[in-house]
């Protein structure tokens, strides 16, 4: 009997701790006139397709990306800012409009499923690293589209520094 209350308390002490991350996440912000890509320089309203965005810790505000493979790219590249606290990027299983993921389609990356290397152009037109929150989501549009699933945690560095994608 001790070891099950045990057992039940150290579940519950997990649980508090992964909620207290989830927590301590700034939350995501949504598009204005006012985002512009780190990139590109330009609205994030002229681009289609998925967007990200990358909290740095210290930062108010958010870096934002016209596409996800950029998002992917400032984490990798090692002149950027590595204190990142947060990075999110449009749950295309949610969005109804490729070309403007509406408000409240956000998906804290490290928990999305992307689909790389289909026939989907990024609003830069290169190949996109295109995330959903529900991986039978992204299996469902890999299977339409074409390309492979991957988490955050095995995206192909290769794939998201190159110029076209391999797209």
């Amino acid at each position: 009997m001790n070891r099950r209350a045990l057992l039940l308390g150290l579940l519950a002490l997990a649980s508090c701790k992964q909620d207290k991350t989830a927590a301590a996440l700034p939350a995501p912000r949504e598009i204005t006139d006012a985002s512009v890509g780190q990139f590109c320089g330009m609205a994030l309203s002229e681009h289609a397709g998925p967007k990200g965005q990358i909290f740095v810790r210290g930062l108010p505000d958010p870096y934002w990306f016209a596409t996800v493979r950029d998002a992917f790219a400032f984490a990798l590249l090692p002149e950027m800012p590595k204190a990142i606290d947060a990075i999110y990027v449009n749950d295309m299983g949610r969005a109804q409009n490729w070309d403007q993921p509406e408000p409240g389609t956000w998906v804290e990356a490290h928990a999305a499923t992307f689909v790389i290397g289909s026939r989907r152009r990024s609003g830069m037109d290169t190949g996109e690293a295109i995330p959903f929150g529900d991986a039978a989501a992204a299996r469902r549009f890999a299977d339409a589209n074409g390309g492979q699933l991957v988490g955050f945690a095995d995206m192909p560095p290769g794939y998201i520094l190159t110029a076209s994608a391999g797209n």
